[in-house]
């Protein structure tokens, strides 16, 4: 194999490894984020239903205070709860304003989830067509 070659190959295989398949990684942890954020809104909207239903009006919880340290925690009232929102904000809501809040939540999260799958994807592809290019100037037969 000619030097010129080599040198294609090495280009080539730095720009894989340095910047398509990093920029993969971050890309499905940046989707994994936001999987598990709308794990939390559903398991939200689960547990207010579930209040609902049963007609809960005060219940006896445990309250993680950090470092899973845990304390009893009486709540009085559940009619209202506070949501975080995001940025660090919290907002307090009725049952239905936070289930409203909850649903428009989750569209969002599905939209973003959709569009980062489809950035996986084309990041995905690039890797491919950099791979066919190497396996193409390494002159090796397609499998």
């Amino acid at each position: 194999m000619d030097k010129l070659r080599q040198e294609k190959v090495k280009k080539f295989e730095e720009f894989l490894d340095l910047h398509l398949k990093p920029k993969l990684v971050s890309a499905i942890a940046e989707r994994d984020k936001v999987f598990e954020q709308q794990k939390t809104y559903s398991d939200l909207k689960r547990n207010i239903q579930d209040l609902e239903k049963n007609s809960v009006t005060s219940l006896k919880t445990l309250i993680n205070l950090g470092s899973e340290v845990y304390a009893q925690a009486e709540v009085p009232d559940t009619h209202h709860i506070f949501v975080d929102v995001g940025f660090g904000f919290h907002v307090e809501f009725t049952w239905s304003e936070a289930l409203r809040f909850i649903s428009a939540k989750e569209e969002w999260l599905a939209k973003q989830i959709e569009e980062r799958t489809r950035q996986i994807a084309s990041i995905k592809s690039h890797i491919k067509l950099v791979c066919e290019g190497i396996r193409e100037l390494l002159e090796l037969p397609l499998d």
